[in-house]
């Protein structure tokens, strides 16, 4: 059972839930990817809600995003750490994620990616803005600790579609 939500219902929990890990889900040509993500943030860009999701050109995940468009964010309200910790440490290039994390999905509301089943709260997102870091205007600090092998991550902003929660 699924519960809409506004988009800022959890915004006083987003950072701290966040930073245990979340799924970021894509699917392309049916294909069915996740990935753990810990940064991101929620705002309210151009009159519209949004989720910023980080994410190196690396990645599998970024191909299906470049292509697809799309995104949905499951943000865990129970302790799901074994799963994001396969779906962060596996590329979807060679695993099944979904398979290997034990994870079943749910299809999603607006979009035809789908959501991480029995997982909490969810964001379904329409790419509106994507902007590559430039390394010259990043904090030197932050280029030492985060980037030293210069996989720069790309900002992918998600017009928040609808937001819900599960409910049992």
């Amino acid at each position: 059972m699924r519960r809409e939500i506004s988009y800022n219902e959890y915004a006083t929990k987003i950072t701290e839930l966040l930073s245990k890990g979340a799924f970021l889900t894509t699917e392309l040509d049916g294909k069915v990817n996740t990935m753990t993500i810990a940064w991101g943030s929620i705002g309210f860009m151009w009159g519209k809600p949004v989720f910023m999701a980080m994410v190196r050109p690396s990645r599998f995940t970024y191909e299906a995003l470049e292509k697809s468009r799309q995104f949905t964010v499951s943000i865990p309200f129970k302790d799901m750490s074994t799963a994001l910790g396969i779906c962060g440490s596996k590329s979807g290039r060679n695993t099944d994620k979904l398979t290997a994390a034990n994870l079943t999905t749910n299809p999603g509301q607006k979009l035809s990616t789908p959501v991480i089943a029995n997982c909490g709260l969810h964001y379904e997102c329409k790419v509106v803005y994507k902007q590559e870091m430039a390394p010259t205007l990043l904090d030197k600090g932050l280029q030492d600790k985060w980037y030293e092998t210069g996989d720069y991550h790309t900002l992918f902003f998600g017009e928040i579609l609808t937001t819900y929660v599960d409910e049992d």
